[in-house]
C-alpha cells in the first residue's frame, strides 16, 4: 500500500477560515490535511492525463480509472480552507513552535506571548467560520476532573457571567458568538465533557474525549491511535457540516461578570477597580459593555489578584 498527501489549490471557491485554540502544546494537526491512499499497483504503469480547468475531484477518479487506485478525500475539508489560525493559549502562550506548525501546513498563522488583548481568544473577529477549543479542561469544583480551573488557578474559585457558572470552553464560546462564529469542536479530558455534554452547559458542541479523569492529578489515557482516529473523523464531520447552522453561545448584554476569589486578599485589591461591587469577603461583580471587554477584564483582573496572598 502506498500513501500520499497533497494540498489541492483550488480556485473560484470561497476560502474557510479556522481559529484553533490551543491549551496544550502536543497535538497533531495532520486532521487538516487531505488524505489519500492507494493499492495493488506498479510503480511502472504509465498514466496519461490530459486536463484543462478540472477539478480536483474529476483529475483523481481519471487517475483511480486508469490505474485501479482507490483514493480516500474529501473536496470540503481541504479545498474550502483558507486560513488556519493557531493560538498558543497554555500559560504565557508561548509553547508552540512557530517554524515546526508551518512545516505541518501553509495556511497556518499562530498567536503567541502575553499579554494580550481577548488573551486565548486574540485575533479572532467575524471573518472565521469556525472555532476549535483543543486541550481544554472542566472549571473549578468539578469532581473527577483533571486539573480543573478557570483562567488562573490559584486565584479564581469560581467565575459567572449574569450570574450561571462559567468555564473557559463556555466563556471563549460567548466571545466567539460576540463575532457570529460558532464552536465547531472541543478537545478535552471527560470532566469537561460532563460539564458540556451531561451538565448540557453546550450540549450541541461535537466533543473528542482526551482522557478519562480519575482525580484532579489522575487521569487515564486511551492508546494515541484511538486518539488520532477519534479526532480526524470528528474534525472532518464538523468541516462537513453547515457550520452556519451550529449553535452560538449568546449571553445578554450589557454583562454581569462575577468572580469568587481564593482569599478575601485579593477580592480587597481588585475591589479597588472602578465599578468593581463587592458582593461578600471572596466574591465580586463588574458589569461590562461586551464580552470583548469582559474577556479583556477577565486577564487583567486575575492577573491584579494574582498580586495578592
Amino acid at each position: 500500500m502506498k500513501t500520499f498527501e497533497f494540498r489541492p489549490h483550488v480556485h473560484g471557491r470561497p476560502k474557510s477560515k479556522i481559529i484553533l485554540i490551543m491549551k496544550i502544546c502536543t497535538f497533531i494537526l495532520l486532521v487538516f490535511n487531505l488524505g489519500l491512499s492507494a493499492s495493488g499497483y506498479s510503480q511502472q504503469k504509465k498514466v496519461t492525463l490530459d486536463f484543462k480547468n478540472a477539478t480536483s475531484k474529476e483529475f483523481f477518479a481519471e487517475i483511480q480509472k486508469q490505474t485501479g487506485y482507490c483514493f480516500i478525500f474529501n473536496t470540503n475539508q481541504g479545498e474550502q480552507i483558507g486560513e488556519i489560525t493557531i493560538s498558543d493559549s497554555h500559560g504565557s502562550g508561548t509553547n508552540l513552535s512557530y517554524d515546526e506548525l508551518c512545516q505541518m501546513d501553509e495556511r497556518i498563522s499562530l498567536v503567541s506571548g502575553s499579554p494580550r488583548r481577548q488573551y486565548m481568544m486574540s485575533c479572532l473577529d467575524e471573518t472565521y467560520d469556525v472555532v476549535f477549543l483543543a486541550g481544554y479542561h472542566a472549571g473549578p469544583g468539578e469532581d473527577f476532573a483533571n486539573m480543573d480551573h478557570s483562567f488562573y488557578g490559584r486565584v479564581v474559585s469560581s467565575l459567572k457571567i449574569n450570574g450561571t457558572y462559567m468555564n473557559e470552553s463556555t466563556t471563549n464560546a460567548a466571545l466567539a458568538a460576540s463575532y457570529k462564529v460558532p464552536v465547531g469542536l472541543i478537545i478535552g479530558d471527560s470532566g469537561l465533557r460532563k460539564q458540556l455534554i451531561e451538565k448540557e452547559m453546550m450540549p450541541w458542541v461535537k466533543f473528542v474525549t482526551t482522557k478519562e479523569a480519575l482525580s484532579r492529578y489522575a487521569a487515564k489515557f486511551p492508546p494515541q491511535k484511538v486518539l488520532r482516529e477519534n479526532t480526524i473523523s470528528a474534525v472532518k464531520e464538523v468541516l462537513d457540516s453547515d457550520l452556519s447552522k451550529i449553535p452560538l453561545y449568546e449571553v445578554t448584554t450589557p454583562i454581569k461578570l462575577g468572580f469568587e476569589f481564593k482569599s478575601t486578599a485579593m477580592a480587597d485589591t481588585v475591589a479597588q477597580i472602578p465599578r468593581m461591587k463587592r458582593l461578600s469577603g471572596t466574591e465580586v461583580e463588574i458589569i461590562c459593555d461586551d464580552m470583548h471587554e469582559l474577556e479583556c477584564g477577565i486577564s487583567a483582573i486575575t492577573s491584579l489578584a494574582g498580586t495578592s496572598n
